[in-house]
């Protein structure tokens, strides 16, 4: 039988490099995810485009993004482009890179459908006051569709968020890569853990209650 006893004191000792861990987290998300934003409104437009080759060259990045898993598409550009560059790019800026990569394939398909959903008797509309298709877009459309937006791209963030525990690869110290190296001198992996999954979980519901606030609003 077990004699595990729940050791507050592990977590308590832990929290100031956790935090400091979790502070790097946020910025990668949101560092990713400027980026990823526009990347994805680039790639959205661009899908939606008449240009069949600005067409083709962004079915193929979303549908490569989309199709390959996360981890291999931060060791591929950690550990694969350096090999072929020659230079080394550090953790954090492939961390940021891997992610504004990732996460733009997924916007780029919510901006997609979020205009798409726009009735086309918006554009139309706009037109016949005189203002011109990148206006209506400007002016009539794209106010609609973002709103429509907010929930996928909340949805987006969360995701995003909690991808970042697999840059632990390549050794940037965030939450997850914090909570191993905690780990390894302590040896309180349960308590660890435990306010590892603590904190992303007042992360994600964090967003949550933002992304809710905004929706009201």
């Amino acid at each position: 039988m077990s004699n595990f006893e729940f050791d507050w004191s592990a977590v308590f000792q832990a929290v100031p490099a956790l935090v400091k861990g979790a502070e790097l987290t946020v910025v990668i998300t949101f560092g990713g995810l400027f980026f990823g934003f526009i990347i994805g409104v680039t790639a959205g437009w661009m899908k939606l485009a008449g240009n069949m080759v600005s067409k083709a060259v962004a079915n193929f990045y979303i549908e490569a993004i989309r199709g390959t898993p996360f981890i291999v598409q931060v060791m591929f550009l950690y550990f694969g482009v350096p090999l072929a560059l020659g230079f080394r790019i550090p953790p954090l800026v492939a961390a940021i890179i891997a992610l504004s990569l990732n996460a733009g394939a997924y916007i780029a398909e919510i901006v997609r459908g979020a205009i798409q959903s726009i009735d086309r008797g918006q554009t139309e509309a706009g037109r016949s006051i005189g203002l011109t298709a990148p206006q209506a877009m400007r002016y009539v459309i794209w106010p609609q569709a973002f709103r429509r937006m907010l929930p996928a791209l909340g949805n987006q963030f969360i995701i995003s968020l909690k991808d970042t525990s697999i840059l632990v690869v390549i050794g940037v110290g965030e939450l997850t890569r914090t909570g191993q190296e905690v780990i390894a001198y302590n040896f309180r992996a349960f308590e660890v853990w435990f306010a590892v999954a603590v904190i992303y979980f007042v992360m994600t519901f964090s967003v949550a209650q933002i992304i809710k606030y905004m929706e009201r609003r």
